[in-house]
């Protein structure tokens, strides 16, 4: 299977790092045009620096944008060229007990999680379907249906994306725009490697073992038994967002090696 996504143009949210920066990379290896998105000058010129250097002739379009508020994601759509991807990455998680998380921490989460996917589908799917052709994709997690007891508020907004993202696949029914979720496990991203960062100096274990230990214990249902990769989550996207998958809409498809233990 050669996927090829040239003369079409994505924009991925939260792209200048982790799972957001491999999903880029990987679509403008497909021959796309990217939009990268973070929230300052300085991480979205190292990205747009690093694609280059990784993908020979990208073609790259960068936008500063906080996504977290309206203002944020309309900053976001001023200048944007036609877009016939849109990957849903931007989000934020973290533990907290649920007694201690105060309505201000759950309408953080709701804004950044969800309404942004939700402002940019209703801002960008009208000319996807006037053109009949185009992806939308929710970066989800494992978290929507595993919820997390140490972070329920996070979990409860992934869960969200999953309604969001089989809803407006009903919305655009037979349009020949799909929309679909992926639902990543625990993986071996930047983020991951700040949380780790003290145990990787006390400990000299590498990150890819310290995520095997957190698989084990926190995960343990967890088939494959590690962390994933970055790669591993985005060549699931990229397939997604591809010609190929054009029977897959309304998906809600899991990259968590096997964490969440049914078979469907």
């Amino acid at each position: 299977m050669k996927i090829d996504l040239h003369g079409k143009t994505a924009l991925i949210t939260a792209s200048t790092g982790g799972i957001g920066f491999a999903i880029a990379q990987g679509l403008a290896e497909s021959g796309a045009e990217v939009v990268l998105n973070g929230r300052s000058e300085a991480s979205v010129s190292r990205a747009r620096d690093k694609l280059n250097a990784a993908v020979v002739g990208a073609k790259i379009h960068t936008h500063i944008a906080d996504l977290s508020s309206a203002q944020g994601v309309e900053t976001l759509l001023k200048g944007l060229p036609a877009i016939d991807i849109l990957v849903n990455n931007a989000g934020i998680f973290g533990p907290k007990d649920f007694f201690a998380t105060d309505d201000e921490t759950w309408e953080a989460y709701w804004q950044t999680n969800v309404m942004s996917g939700v402002r940019l589908s209703r801002a960008l799917l009208p000319d996807m379907v006037k053109k009949g052709w185009g992806r939308v994709v929710f970066i989800s997690s494992e978290s929507a249906r595993n919820i997390p007891v140490d972070m329920v508020h996070y979990g409860v907004s992934k869960t969200a994306q999953l309604s969001l993202a089989r809803g407006l696949a009903k919305v655009v029914a037979g349009s020949g725009v799909t929309v679909n979720s992926v639902l990543p496990g625990p993986t071996i991203s930047d983020g991951f490697a700040t949380m780790m960062a003290d145990e990787v100096k006390r400990t000299g274990k590498s990150l890819e073992t310290l995520g095997k230990e957190f698989v084990m214990s926190q995960r343990p249902s967890s088939v494959i038994q590690r962390a994933a990769t970055v790669d591993e989550v985005a060549n699931m996207v990229v397939y997604v967002c591809s010609t190929q998958a054009s029977a897959t809409s309304g998906a809600a498809l899991r990259v968590d090696g096997g964490v969440v233990d049914d078979i469907v």
